[in-house]
């Protein structure tokens, strides 16, 4: 199986892993949500690089090469990126031998022939569109963190040579990037997305680590995913699934975090909530996508979680990806909980969604992963 809580419980600590932490920063910045702000960008490269050159691209390997990349990172944690990308550059062979070792020893029942895949990909020189996708889209919100902390580091030494190299990046990486610029009309897009970075999940409740809307929008997609070859969905379901999972809490950009007691529990609220947010997609969202584009968008993103089909754009199973919603805000409460931090709205938001995952009927067995969940959480 995929779907394996050891693989989800170490994407998940990647919320521990913070970026620049040797830099001045507005606000902590993490691996996870660097990685969510990455695949949502591939998502807007990939899909205007299509429009581009009328080419269809294999999204079932973009995806999953962008996994295999953030797993990589989750394993090598805090090297520097200039040193990380040295040892990629000089020791690539010794690399992919440390993080599949360390994959297998850390995650002894996870699919072989993923974890092979995985091999082959991190030894492989990358020559594919998809995985030129990959990489420009991970310079890009790299680049996009470098904006948020260079004016308050200004006088750091080194600072610089670092904003040299990232411009370097993103110039050698110019033609695919170029494409997406041209087509968007410029970078708002992107900056849009990545302010669901600000945007802390439960609201008001103090939790260890502090997850946010970006990185909980990617939790929810890789399970999805995971969850999707499990099951040996068609590739343009699971291309569905996987990015109204990514992009189903987009609408909070505009609205904040409204906490599900809140929406049921004030008359009315949740449809007027529902109202306002598909006026502001149309109005401050959808309009920064090009023409052709926009339907499919709307597509993913209204209704995530109801189980659609469209004669062009094919099936979405929503009470899936519903599933894998609440088993994310599950991971959120209980790993709070075993770093020592809950409160009564922790613990009754946790005893709720436990029992939620328990009677979803759905293939997989959540009753399982929770199980596995309480084990790490023992250890």
């Amino acid at each position: 199986m995929l779907l394996d809580m050891d693989l989800l419980a170490k994407l998940f600590d990647t919320t521990n892993l913070h970026r620049w932490n040797d830099h001045i920063r507005p606000l902590d910045l993490t691996e996870l949500d660097k990685q969510a702000h990455k695949a949502m960008i591939a998502w807007v490269m990939g899909k205007t690089w299509e429009r581009d050159t009328g080419e269809a691209l294999d999204w079932r390997m973009l995806i999953e090469h962008t996994l295999f990349s953030f797993i990589e990172r989750s394993v090598l944690t805090d090297i520097k990126p200039p040193l990380f990308h040295r040892l990629k550059a000089e020791r690539s062979k010794d690399v992919a031998d440390y993080v599949v070792s360390e994959v297998r020893r850390t995650m002894p029942s996870l699919d072989e022939r993923f974890v092979e895949r995985m091999d082959v990909y991190l030894r492989a020189q990358p020559v594919s569109v998809e995985d030129e996708i990959v990489r420009a889209a991970h310079y890009l919100a790299t680049h996009w963190e470098f904006g948020l902390v260079y004016e308050m580091n200004r006088r750091m030494v080194g600072i610089e040579q670092t904003k040299k190299e990232i411009e370097s990046e993103i110039a050698y990486h110019s033609k695919t990037i170029g494409v997406m610029r041209k087509h968007m009309g410029g970078d708002d897009f992107i900056d849009l997305l990545g302010q669901l970075r600000f945007q802390q999940r439960w609201t008001r409740t103090p939790r260890i680590p502090e997850t946010t809307v970006l990185g909980h929008s990617l939790l929810v997609a890789d399970m999805t995913y995971l969850h999707d070859c499990d099951m040996g969905v068609d590739d343009r379901t699971l291309y569905n699934d996987y990015y109204t999972a990514l992009f189903h809490d987009l609408p909070e950009v505009m609205t904040k975090d409204v906490i599900t007691p809140v929406k049921v529990n004030v008359g009315g609220l949740s449809e007027l909530l529902e109202a306002y947010e598909r006026e502001m997609i149309e109005s401050k969202i959808t309009v920064l996508l090009p023409e052709d584009l926009r339907d499919e968008f709307r597509f993913l993103v209204y209704d995530p979680f109801s189980q659609r089909s469209h004669p062009r754009f094919g099936d979405v199973r929503g009470p899936e990806i519903k599933v894998w919603d609440t088993m994310a805000a599950y991971m959120e409460a209980r790993m709070s909980r075993y770093y020592g931090v809950t409160s009564r709205t922790l613990m009754e938001g946790e005893s709720s969604m436990k029992e939620k995952l328990c009677a979803y009927g759905t293939a997989a067995d959540t009753e399982a992963l929770i199980k596995e969940l309480e084990r790490i959480c023992t250890l």
